[in-house]
């Protein structure tokens, strides 16, 4: 038996086609700055409206600390397995071996793909959003509705999602990379200038009885873990080629390099610009009552920058639904390239996309259910279970620092998933009277 043919015994279609090894360290750092630097890190002046200076920055900086910390621990465990011969490329494979069966089937599965998936539709109707902005910049009076353009910018995903293998986005996460440190350094900018003018607006009080800030406070937390939530580790380190020993940690370095650019510049400018009124997005708050606050080409480039990076980070997140799909409907025996595999390649991953692009347009309030998603999903995937995993793999000490330290991760976050959970239902409730299918917000 020839090695290719032992390659394709051992591999399905979606492990073989979509999660391909070619990869080197650098790679996976494009990958892992475009799953976590996206266009979300714009909402982070205002988690800090509800958080004050102090608190909201401690969570900003606790929330790079331990999800450093969590992603490393997640590569230490793929890789010991790997060592012994079980590479695991998926998550819910990696659960499998750890946790078991039940726990990769009801649990790890569908709340990746809850995940991932509602990614995608936040990403297509972010891109939406964006476009829609650059539009009224330069039409204010304009007639068009947001949907027209989640559709337009579905198109573009649809063509984007094509790309054959989760390797083969590399160079569109390069340019990715760019588009974030350019929609950041706008934001940071255009902060600054608006903080300087006489249209700051300084306040930096709590709003809002104790009740409600403290609610704002658990909602706050869990949009900042969320925006550092990556959930598929395992799917990007499958990209890497063989062996894989110390890949991962250069390809976080990268990746957190970008991340502490970034998210602290747009969190302390903005924040420090706008104070209590920071928007749910830094970008709104430039554009007041028909009012541009900044240069209008800052704002269309800004826009401009954020649509584009959101497609390379919806096609990201799409991976795992085309990994199954691929496994599903593929054929490892038939090339890759062949009409065999080519033709439902096509067909399924429009209809996935078309999909994503319906529910973006029919609930422009996706929002608020992302943030429930990302309470239930995120937080379990990148602060709970990577230290599970750890824990259950080497087993430290019961008297070890290292095993109360995990184990103390695990129970606070737990605890701040829950809590944030309540707190998206509690917004999505007070929200309600304004939700509209297809609304033109």
């Amino acid at each position: 038996m020839t090695t290719n043919e032992e390659k394709v015994k051992d591999l399905d279609a979606g492990a073989l086609f979509v999660l391909k090894s070619e990869g080197s360290w650098i790679h996976c750092g494009y990958h892992l700055t475009t799953s976590i630097v996206a266009p979300a890190l714009l909402s982070l002046p205002f988690a800090l409206a509800s958080l004050g200076w102090v608190l909201g920055l401690l969570c900003l900086t606790i929330g790079a600390l331990v999800t450093f910390y969590s992603y490393n621990l997640l590569s230490l465990v793929l890789e010991h397995h790997a060592q012994q011969g079980q590479r695991h490329l998926r998550f819910r494979d990696m659960a499998h071996h750890i946790l078991g069966p039940r726990w990769a089937r009801y649990f790890v599965g569908p709340i990746q793909f809850a995940v991932c998936y509602g990614a995608v539709v936040g990403c297509t109707l972010l891109g939406g959003q964006s476009m829609k902005s650059i539009y009224l910049i330069n039409h204010p009076n304009g007639g068009m509705k947001l949907f027209e353009f989640v559709m337009i910018f579905g198109c573009l995903m649809l063509v984007l999602a094509q790309v054959p293998s989760f390797h083969a986005l590399r160079h569109i996460n390069l340019v990715s990379l760019i588009l974030a440190l350019g929609y950041s350094a706008c934001a940071t900018a255009g902060s600054i200038h608006v903080g300087n003018s006489s249209d700051a607006h300084k306040d930096y009080s709590l709003n809002g009885d104790t009740a409600s800030r403290m609610f704002a406070g658990f909602n706050a937390m869990a949009i900042i873990a969320t925006t550092y939530g990556n959930g598929i580790i395992p799917e990007i380190q499958a990209t890497l080629a063989p062996p894989v020993k110390g890949k991962m940690f250069k390809g976080l370095l990268v990746c957190y390099s970008v991340v502490f650019v970034t998210f602290f510049s747009v969190a302390i400018s903005g924040y420090w610009a706008f104070g209590n009124k920071a928007g749910g997005t830094i970008l709104a708050n430039f554009f007041v009552d028909g009012k541009a606050l900044v240069p209008k080409w800052l704002l269309v480039l800004s826009n401009l920058f954020a649509l584009l990076q959101v497609s390379a980070v919806g096609v990201v997140y799409l991976q795992p639904t085309n990994e199954v799909l691929e496994r599903k409907f593929g054929d490892a025996m038939s090339a890759e390239f062949s009409p065999r595999n080519v033709i439902p390649r096509l067909i399924l991953r429009s209809i996935s996309v078309a999909l994503a692009t319906l529910l973006a347009a029919m609930l422009p309030f996706f929002g608020d259910i992302n943030a429930l998603i990302g309470a239930f999903g995120f937080i379990p995937l990148d602060f709970v279970l990577p230290v599970v995993f750890y824990n259950t793999t080497f087993a430290p000490s019961k008297k070890s620092f290292l095993f109360w330290g995990n184990t103390t991760i695990a129970l606070v976050f737990s605890a701040v998933g829950l809590i944030g959970a309540v707190s998206a239902v509690r917004q999505i409730y007070l929200d309600a009277d304004n939700y509209r299918l297809f609304a033109n917000v």
